[in-house]
């Protein structure tokens, strides 16, 4: 541990380095800290005076921070891989309404707590879809969980054995976005449908709910 670790706040020991490096780290601002020497130098090069030279570190720190909070919303969604709508090959699938999907991926429907069900064939792109409107989510400041219809069924039969079944259902409650792929690719027992069933209410005009589904719409 170093010393500009162990000082006590307030501390007026250590050189400045040492003391800028405490402050930096307890105000918890580490991109000022990796940067503020660099920047400095441009600074004094350009001649920019110290409000714009504040100006540019705060920048920094404020758009490295939003990049971290991206990264930890995306790790937190759980998505299996991660797409972006940019790899997807609109060509291949022309009966696909681009315009509707870059339209969703603006994420406004979240705002407006509706659900996109994604109908199609195996191989169609649902997944990827549902995983770029995923990511996009998370990028528009968005909380996104991504399971399978299996897993989740599980998950919810397990948590009603072990009696808590009402937390999970809050805890399914919470994301802005809930994305579960895969239904009717596998068949369901009549109390996993029913506990599904009731993901969704629960859910209905609280928050968004995407789902992928090889089922025809009316079943």
């Amino acid at each position: 541990m170093s010393a500009a670790d162990t000082m006590p706040p307030g501390t007026s020991q250590g050189t400045p380095q040492l003391l800028l490096a405490h402050h930096l780290k307890q105000l918890r601002l580490p991109t000022v800290l990796r940067e503020y020497d660099k920047v400095a130098r441009e600074c004094a090069r350009d001649g920019v005076d110290h409000p714009r030279y504040l100006l540019r570190l705060l920048e920094l720190e404020l758009i490295d921070r939003e990049r971290r909070l991206v990264e930890r919303r995306i790790r937190q969604a759980r998505f299996p891989a991660t797409k972006s709508l940019d790899s997807f090959v609109f060509t291949a699938i022309p009966s696909l309404n681009k315009m509707l999907v870059l339209e969703l991926a603006r994420c406004e429907y979240i705002l407006r707590r509706e659900n996109i069900i994604a109908l199609g064939n195996s191989g169609t792109g649902k997944t990827h879809i549902a995983l770029s409107l995923g990511l996009a989510a998370c990028q528009k400041g968005f909380s996104v969980t991504f399971i399978t219809v299996a897993q989740l069924v599980h998950q919810l039969m397990e948590a009603r054995d072990e009696k808590r079944l009402l937390r999970l259902q809050r805890e399914l409650q919470a994301p802005k976005l809930l994305i579960v792929d895969e239904l009717g690719y596998v068949p369901l027992s009549s109390t996993g449908a029913e506990l599904l069933f009731e993901v969704f209410s629960q859910r209905h005009e609280r928050s968004s709910t995407v789902v992928t589904s090889n089922l025809p719409f009316e079943e």
